[in-house]
């Protein structure tokens, strides 16, 4: 049986490791092994971020709304707790949103928010 040389598989695989790897600086953009390398890390580095961003932008839209809440006279956990209790189902992406879009919209909610704060019996307020 004659040996087999891996010529054109060899050749497909590199070509996919480059491809890939288009772009990166010095040597990881042009040799297969440090592109193996670098394609390798930049995938643990897009996982990690993936998730990394949805941290991010949780924290910019508390940011907001906390900004939005000093500006009426509240702290931002009394807000959120006052719109649990007023049954506002809101997540915090659209609350930023409307602190940001419609500021008539957002001092409703802050009223509202604050009048079921007040409205709560002195047991739900200790154990919030």
């Amino acid at each position: 049986m004659p040996r087999v040389r891996k010529g054109a598989a060899r050749t497909q695989a590199r070509k996919r490791i480059l491809k890939a790897a288009r772009g990166y600086r010095g040597s990881r953009g042009g040799h297969k092994v440090l592109a193996m390398q670098q394609i390798r890390r930049s995938g643990v580095f897009a996982f990690r971020d993936r998730r990394a961003r949805k941290r991010d932008f949780r924290a910019l839209w508390i940011t907001r709304i906390t900004a939005a809440c000093r500006m009426r006279g509240t702290r931002y956990s009394l807000f959120m707790n006052g719109l649990k209790f007023a049954g506002i189902n809101l997540n915090r992406k659209m609350l930023a949103l409307i602190a940001i879009e419609d500021p008539k919209l957002f001092d409703e909610l802050v009223s509202k928010a604050t009048a079921a704060s007040r409205a709560m019996p002195a047991k739900a307020t200790a154990a919030a």
